[in-house]
């Protein structure tokens, strides 16, 4: 199950309902004390409603009401949902989704009490008809009588099963007076319904700024029981077995005490029947931290302790890539720059992109600052600001809002830059600045892509805040241009007019197509070897994120052949391995490969360009 939305009403300043969309990679920019926090906290207590604990103060002041409501949305549902061990049924049949096919399930929080009240709901298309609206809360009795009431036929239905003869009561009846509403998931096969949702939802694992020094820190333990969770829901069917068997032996020693009994007082016996109380819990393993020479994490400094998270960052999205079956996990990060130096805060801004680019992971930060802010993918952004009445509101993805988040935050251009380097995407930024790490080896008279401020880059199609500030800026500069485009078809170059436009201008601007499809098919097959473990043929015309990507999913064990694969689906997976090619392939490039490949000496034709020019 996918997050893609959070709901939230009268909680702290959030006073009327506001709406976040959420992606995989979901930035909450905003000044401090507009309420970004209050996000992360409200999915929080949703998720766990462990680290943060709801009470009387949280309903917003200037309401009267005293019930909170969170509500989740989620996408990429479970095919099926097993109420009872007799039959599946879906979401769908069960009239649990939205108008638009989603699964909202709203959280309602009593706080007029001291320990507030849990109601849960589905907000979804059902019917309100008297004979429909209440089947989830109906027993096995009241539903056949309820079938007969009106009619429905039973001749093969299995009466044990309650979804069997909700289906058959629906059926008879028909999809009349259909609405959307809240369908209450407290009682009966609502709330068993909702025990098998809780299953299938993500893990939400929350890393606060601000935090309480104690010997078992969480700085460093909430990690370490997101990794004790991960593994023990990796084990879950044998788990699940392992409770079968000794539910039924005790069960078997149960009954066997009860005959023995009923031996000596059969009214007795007859009145006691063998029940579990509870679930068993797993949770019980404590894994931590220790330096050798003892002294405790917590008593490092923060920015340790925050690199310590780094690393456990680093680490998951490893293991994450390589276990492509996991489930999905959701960081939620307040301020991930707190404490560290601006190096550490773009390797670990580069970590949490790098981690969202996992099928089963989701991240989100919060921020204020500027250097971090403009390293975030432009339609990531969800800025945070507040009316006149002090109520937050949130806005993302629009010109104009990503304007006001570079004014509010200060992200600006560099205004010492002499030439600005158009590409079409942020790979390319890596790929070119990879390159130029490897060119500089044999010739320091190139410019250091990574560092020279003379430079920057225009993306022109997406990219993140910054390039996004670069390219505003320069609308209204005379810079020096150089343009770097992929061919991508041979018989007609998709920029081709563009740059013999660009060329004809009579000024130092200077336009470059690429004498191969992409940039992708300078990198050399020893290099993606090394860094995706896969083989593969690359010539000047081969699509090589394609290629890649197939391989991948091949290796990763993917049900549905390639061919067949749903067009997003195959998109996201070609997405991830073209960032990949140019971030962790070219990271193996030696320079004799990259002049292997750049056997016409283009690459470093347009790094000299770009030299010649600042």
């Amino acid at each position: 199950m996918k997050l893609v939305g959070l709901k939230i009403s009268n909680f702290r300043s959030y006073k009327t309902p506001v709406n976040l969309s959420i992606g995989d990679f979901t930035a909450i920019v905003g000044r401090n004390d507009v309420g970004k926090s209050t996000i992360l906290e409200a999915l929080d207590i949703f998720f766990n409603h462990k680290n943060i604990k709801l009470d009387q103060s949280d309903p917003c002041v200037h309401n009267e009401g005293k019930v909170v409501e969170i509500t989740c949305v989620f996408e990429d549902l479970p095919a099926t949902l097993t109420i009872d061990a007799r039959s599946e049924t879906t979401l769908g049949r069960e009239w649990l989704l939205n108008n638009q096919g989603q699964l909202e399930i709203q959280k309602r929080f009593d706080c007029r009490p001291k320990t507030p009240k849990e109601e849960v709901f589905a907000r979804a298309v059902a019917s309100s008809n008297a004979q429909l609206v209440d089947l989830l809360k109906l027993k096995n009795q009241a539903l056949k009588e309820r079938a007969r009431a009106v009619s429905a036929d039973l001749s093969e239905v299995d009466e044990r099963s309650n979804a069997s003869l909700r289906r058959a009561i629906r059926a008879a009846v028909g999809d009349v007076d259909m609405i959307e509403q809240l369908i209450p998931l407290n009682e009966e096969d609502g709330k068993k319904a909702w025990d098998q949702i809780e299953l299938e939802m993500p893990t939400f694992a929350l890393f606060q700024a601000d935090r309480p020094s104690k010997d078992d820190d969480p700085e460093v333990a909430d990690p370490m029981k997101v990794a004790v969770a991960e593994a023990v829901k990796a084990v879950q069917a044998e788990l699940d077995e392992i409770k079968e068997k000794v539910r039924q032996s005790a069960i078997d020693v149960a009954h066997r005490t009860l005959e023995k009994l009923r031996e000596m007082d059969p009214e007795l016996a007859n009145e006691l029947t063998p029940s579990f109380k509870a679930e068993p819990k797993w949770d019980g393993f404590k894994l931590t931290l220790a330096s050798d020479n003892e002294i405790p994490i917590n008593k490092r400094g923060s920015g340790v302790r925050r690199l310590i998270l780094l690393s456990f960052f680093r680490a998951e999205a490893e293991r994450r890539r390589a276990a492509s079956q996991a489930k999905r996990v959701i960081y939620a990060i307040e301020e991930p720059e707190s404490s560290q130096h601006p190096d550490s805060q773009q390797l670990l801004i580069r970590t949490l992109l790098e981690l969202s680019d996992d099928p089963n992971t989701q991240v989100l930060i919060t921020t204020h600052v500027p250097g971090v802010a403009g390293l975030v993918p432009t339609d990531a952004v969800r800025l945070v600001t507040k009316r006149p009445n002090d109520s937050p509101l949130i806005e993302m993805g629009a010109d104009d809002v990503y304007r006001r988040v570079a004014d509010t935050l200060g992200v600006l251009p560099d205004k010492r830059a002499k030439v600005a380097i158009y590409v079409e995407g942020p790979n390319d930024v890596e790929f070119l600045r990879h390159a130029s790490r490897l060119y500089r080896t044999s010739d320091a008279s190139l410019l250091d892509l990574d560092t020279d401020h003379r430079v920057v880059f225009v993306v022109t199609g997406g990219g993140n805040l910054q390039h996004w500030v670069d390219q505003q800026y320069l609308a209204n500069t005379l810079m020096t241009e150089v343009h770097v485009y992929d061919t991508d078809d041979q018989a007609s170059p998709k920029y081709k007019g563009a740059m013999d436009a660009v060329n004809a201008r009579g000024s130092r601007d200077i336009g470059f197509l690429t004498s191969k499809r992409e940039m992708e098919n300078y990198i050399h097959a020893d290099a993606i070897h090394a860094a995706f473990g896969h083989r593969i043929v690359v010539d000047d015309w081969c699509d090589v994120p394609d290629l890649v990507a197939e391989q991948v999913h091949i290796a990763g064990g993917g049900v549905v052949p390639w061919a067949q694969l749903d067009e997003d689906k195959k998109g996201k997976k070609v997405a991830r391995a073209k960032r990949r090619l140019n971030r962790d392939a070219m990271g193996h490039m030696t320079l004799a490969l990259l002049e292997a490949m750049d056997g016409r000496g283009e690459v470093v034709g347009w790094l000299r360009a770009a030299r010649d020019r600042a």
